[in-house]
């Protein structure tokens, strides 16, 4: 399984990134064609907008798979190890669920209501740009699936950790 994340993670890297240089060079063509020849491509600072939205939520989701994102752990870490510890991890986790399914479900209408406007630049269907919130949602659920995991089986290994602590016998 960890494999799958590793080859997911590189990919998302590389379409990131790769994203993100058209976007810095499509920027940096309409400049120089603006200042110095009068004219800019009507298409560009469109494309530049959209692959902006595509490296944010491609970004995110990346960021989710690395445990990135910005977060207040100072009452996690005092609790760290005890049971009301684990249960705030589990209402955390719940909650991430929570803003995955939005994000999901309502990406996935918008991506629908949009798919009937195009934009003036490209020409594009605006569902391509709004296609991304639901697939980022996916993927970062497939990675909060796997924190969720990684949850249980620390509570698992503790309870065995305390069972085999409960069973030895010290003789002398």
């Amino acid at each position: 399984m960890d494999a799958i994340f590793k080859i997911l993670r590189k990919l998302l890297y590389g379409i990131s990134v790769v994203a993100m240089l058209v976007m810095l060079t499509i920027i940096f063509i309409q400049v120089i064609t603006r200042y110095l020849f009068g004219f800019s491509f009507e298409w560009s600072e469109e494309l530049a907008r959209f692959l902006f939205v595509w490296v944010v939520f491609l970004g995110s989701a990346l960021i989710m798979g690395e445990d990135g994102h910005l977060a207040v752990e100072l009452v996690p870490r005092l609790l760290n190890g005890t049971k009301p510890g684990f249960v705030l991890n589990l209402f955390i986790n719940a909650c991430g669920y929570v803003f995955i399914l939005l994000l999901i479900i309502q990406g996935w209408k918008m991506t629908q209501t949009m798919t009937f406007q195009t934009s003036p630049g490209l020409g594009l269907s605006m569902s391509y740009v709004y296609i991304i919130m639901p697939v980022s949602g996916v993927l970062m659920l497939m990675y909060h699936i796997k924190d969720t995991i990684s949850i249980f089986r620390s509570l698992a290994g503790k309870a065995e950790d305390d069972n085999a602590d409960d069973t030895s016998v010290v003789t002398d």
